[in-house]
């Protein structure tokens, strides 16, 4: 239902795009967002859009931008400046309660995940 996409290798200070489209069959959706896991360490949010809100880590702040097209039903995930730090599979969610929450209990639906790895 909902199917995440872009990720890769990329150099550190290099950028990628994560896209995340959803389904059509999942109906009233409000809130959408980005969580990453790293490996051995725990989910962390990563930034979530809601109406004309967005919010997102301060780890990512100035660096990522999440966005989405109502009309394609796609969330995106432009990511700029990488780091390695940022290596992790990434996952794409969505609730259909409105706010941009950066818990990941808040959604109800979750993408399959999208490797992106950053080499130093």
């Amino acid at each position: 239902q909902l199917q995440a996409s872009g990720g890769g290798l990329a150099q550190a200070g290099g950028s990628l795009r994560l896209s995340c489209a959803s389904s059509g069959r999942i109906s009233g959706i409000a809130g959408m967002a980005w969580f990453r896991q790293a490996p051995g360490k725990e989910r962390e949010f990563v930034a979530a859009t809601s109406g004309s809100v967005t919010y997102s880590a301060p780890s990512v702040r100035g660096r990522f931008a999440i966005s989405r097209d109502n009309a394609k039903n796609t969330l995106y995930l432009q990511m700029n400046t990488l780091k390695s730090e940022d290596t992790a599979v990434y996952y794409c969610a969505a609730s259909r309660v409105p706010g941009a929450r950066s818990t990941s209990e808040w959604y109800d639906y979750w993408g399959q995940g999208t490797q992106v790895t950053v080499s130093s």
